[in-house]
């Protein structure tokens, strides 16, 4: 079997498994409170820090018995926060932008991802994409009904470039990595995390492979955060307060501890790869570990971002509904007093 169809039915089995549910295992003790977090996926590398600040009892140190479940994207996160089914998410900012619009109150109240992972890749005997002026013109395999081609559009109306010559190609994710490799496509985007397979496949294919992670050339756009709809935080500021706390120190023992991490996820969730696990928190770190936080500490934002990220959504992405006023994508008030820093 060829190295890329090889990691096309990787990448279909893990489509096929994103509804299956992966729960931590909860702490008996009664005086715990019961908190459901959804992540934006199926378990990944990527969602190592969770799980260590699971394993490590920084949930249960602050009273919190914490259940951990997978989900198919920001969409269905959404949808768990604004249904109750979780009170806690791993939301996006374009996707809290599109929730309100929509009528649900959802915010966040962290940012983990301080870059956004979005990237084109693409093989150096072939488009060998390393600079924002070769997006003219170019052709990438892309899923219906993703906004990635949208933000590519939009950041290349920010670099002065021309969208519209920009061409997308329907090529479902499964496919995606098979029809970069086989030449079908010149480029994908694909979120960043998905560079360590990609590459996997194009050293065994006898090339390389070139990432552009728009946040590297320029793209300014918080992306994944904690996020609970409003009427949560309202209810239950000391609740949220202190899972953001807990959920930054397993983040930081992460960062610090990848190995560590990458065990505590083993404990909770079945059929992953230690190697695979660690190349992601790797990936994860550059989105997360940034001047601003080395500054100020993981989870932190700037308002006025908020608000430039808001600007670039509605302008690119569009709305279905009300656009919604910065100040209602975020709230304040929640990270540690003692910043928490990589």
């Amino acid at each position: 079997m060829t190295a890329w169809k090889q990691l096309g039915m990787c990448l279909l089995a893990a489509a096929t498994i994103m509804g299956s549910s992966v729960v931590a295992p909860a702490m008996a003790q009664e005086q715990l409170t019961k908190v459901t977090f959804s992540l934006d996926f199926i378990p990944l590398g990527r969602h190592a820090a969770w799980y260590a600040a699971l394993g490590e009892g920084y949930f249960a140190e602050v009273g919190l018995d914490v259940e951990i479940i997978p989900a198919q994207g920001t969409a269905q996160v959404m949808q768990a926060i604004a249904s109750d089914t979780a009170q806690l998410g791993f939301v996006d900012l374009p996707g809290v932008i599109l929730a309100q619009a929509a009528g649900n109150d959802i915010k966040m109240v962290a940012v983990n991802y301080q870059k956004a992972p979005y990237a084109i890749f693409s093989l150096a005997n072939g488009a060998n994409v390393t600079e924002p002026a070769q997006l003219e013109g170019l052709t990438i395999g892309s899923g219906a009904g993703s906004i990635t081609p949208q933000v590519i559009q939009g950041y290349m109306k920010q670099q002065g470039l021309d969208p519209q010559t920009l061409q997308v190609a329907n090529v479902a994710p499964p496919a995606r990595a098979s029809a970069l490799l086989s030449g079908q496509v010149p480029a994908i985007e694909f979120f960043v995390m998905s560079k360590p397979g990609l590459e996997k496949g194009a050293t065994e294919a006898g090339t390389e492979l070139n990432t552009f992670l728009l946040a590297d050339h320029g793209l300014e756009l918080y992306s994944n955060g904690i996020g609970a709809t409003g009427a949560f935080i309202e209810a239950n500021p000391d609740v949220v307060r202190k899972f953001v706390h807990a959920a930054l120190r397993g983040w930081k023992f992460t960062l610090d501890n990848p190995e560590a991490a990458a065990d505590h996820e083993l404990k909770y969730v079945d059929g992953l790869d230690k190697t695979a696990i660690l190349a992601e928190i790797e990936i994860v770190r550059g989105l997360v570990v940034t001047d601003d936080t080395t500054a100020n500490g993981l989870g932190w934002f700037d308002a006025g971002k908020m608000e430039t990220g808001l600007a670039f959504v509605l302008d690119n992405v569009g709305v279905t509904g009300t656009a919604p006023q910065a100040s209602a994508i975020f709230a304040t008030g929640f990270l540690p007093e003692d910043a928490i820093k990589p």
